[in-house]
């Protein structure tokens, strides 16, 4: 009987481990999870925190226990693989619990080790009341300490998407919240129209924010913690460290197995990698940005999702191939939606592409119909082809649907003009007659249009 390993119990590595057993009935399926859980929303973290009296395990999806009774795969929680024999075809596994080593036989192996939090090499990291927030077991911890320790005062090192979603937690909780950024501008990689109203936002809200400064070291005063930075000093109770994530391939590239030029898991859409019998997926693994036509790591739930069922059903012997991406993504800080597709200025400029950048606002319903808000669009597009390279919003309501629309243009190489003609569904309470998705290609249409020569 086959026995199909797989490294990793979250996004990609479940869904390959189920992929795999639906396939392939008949074989055997190792799943190896160092953690407690598996099939958990990460992504909810935020929210469950923001609810005292919510437990963490809400956000498991299916316990270890369902994967092996409904399922009939192996998942063991608390194993580490420490090592992987390419030429043997054999993962090095620990129980973590007995300290026992062993070695574990497989026909094909999936790699799904996920991305790990960046931890700072600041002194005051180990300190009790600092955090990052990336595993379930993170969560758990965070959210003990909110119960016990009832701090009053909350700082967020870094102002991507994880801390905004966690200032808006930790204010819901009645913490002071202040936010610090090493960057000149908050939301690294947006548009300077939408990090000005997450600014304004934040304000309204009562966090303070700051950019431009370094954190040097966080440190016990009395009976609370001071951050230190270059430019003063922040005290706190309970500090987050949210300065992104790093693909964990530490495993693999012990292995030998190459890595792509991101520093992740270098993969082909069948999700192969440079390793015979072995697959890799999820947050470890690099994708195919369609924009771009080059490798790129984003890593996200949805595509580790997508890749873990290709990765798991070419495992037991299927041809699957995953499309690609397009690093399509949103998120909420108070009444604000955030969302982007595609390329950004920054991106696009380090792309080596001749760039237009347009920003527009428009009304998110019909004319004079109550409660519509304003909604910012930014979009980016190749000068000369006009083709859309992407977009970002933000507004009170109905971004998450325009990026939507947006993405697939962009899989589907719409230029600009495209884009104008697209017929969207218009009803006063949802949307106004000229969409802002239309209002916003016209003017990036009139970007385009400057400098042309006459025919």
């Amino acid at each position: 009987m086959a026995r199909i390993v797989v490294i990793g119990g979250v996004a990609a590595g479940m869904s390959a481990a189920s992929q795999a057993k639906r396939r392939a009935p008949e074989a055997e399926v190792v799943v190896l999870e160092r953690g407690p859980h598996v099939s958990y929303g990460a992504c909810g973290m935020p929210y469950n925190l923001l609810d005292p009296a919510r437990p963490i395990e809400d956000l498991v999806v299916i316990t270890p226990e369902r994967f092996r009774r409904e399922r009939g795969i192996d998942v063991r929680t608390g194993h580490e693989a420490t090592g992987i024999d390419v030429e043997r075809r054999v993962v090095h596994g620990r129980d973590l619990a007995s300290g026992r080593p062993y070695e574990l036989h497989y026909d094909a192996l999936v790699v799904a080790t996920g991305a790990r939090a960046v931890r700072p090499p600041l002194p005051g990291m180990e300190l009790p009341g600092v955090f990052v927030l990336r595993e379930l077991t993170d969560g758990a911890a965070m959210k003990r300490f909110l119960a016990e320790a009832a701090p009053r005062r909350a700082v967020i090192v870094g102002a991507g998407y994880v801390g905004m979603e966690m200032a808006e937690a930790l204010r819901a909780r009645g913490l002071e919240v202040t936010v610090l950024e090493k960057l000149e501008e908050l939301l690294p990689g947006f548009a300077r129209p939408l990090v000005d109203e997450v600014a304004a936002e934040l304000g309204r809200h009562g966090v303070e924010a700051h950019t431009g400064l370094a954190v040097q070291e966080i440190r016990r005063e009395g009976r609370g913690l001071v951050v230190a930075t270059d430019r003063g000093a922040f005290p706190a109770e309970l500090v987050l460290v949210s300065v992104g994530v790093r693909p964990n391939t530490a495993l693999a590239q012990a292995a030998g197995i190459v890595l792509g030029a991101s520093g992740a898991i270098a993969v082909d859409d069948a999700q192969r990698t440079s390793a015979p019998a072995v697959w890799a997926a999820g947050d470890c693994a690099e994708a195919r940005h369609l924009v771009t036509a080059r490798p790129a790591w984003i890593p996200l739930g949805t595509t580790a999702n997508k890749q873990g069922k290709v990765a798991g059903a070419n495992a037991a012997g299927a041809d699957e191939r995953f499309g690609g991406i397009v690093g399509s993504a949103a998120f909420k800080v108070f009444g604000l939606e955030v969302g982007r597709t595609g390329l950004g200025p920054a991106d696009a400029s380090r792309s080596g592409l001749d760039f237009v950048t347009a920003t527009s606002t428009h009304r998110s319903r019909g004319h004079a119909y109550p409660g519509a808000s304003t909604l910012t669009t930014v979009l980016v597009a190749e000068r000369g082809s006009g083709r859309l390279l992407g977009a970002q919003l933000v507004g009170a309501e109905g971004v998450t649907g325009r990026v939507d629309v947006l993405a697939t243009a962009l899989t589907a190489r719409m230029t600009v003009s495209d884009l104008e003609q697209l017929d969207l569904a218009y009803a006063p309470p949802l949307a106004p007659v000229y969409d802002p998705i239309l209002v916003a290609a016209g003017v990036t249409a009139k970007e385009l249009a400057k400098g042309r020569r006459p025919s």
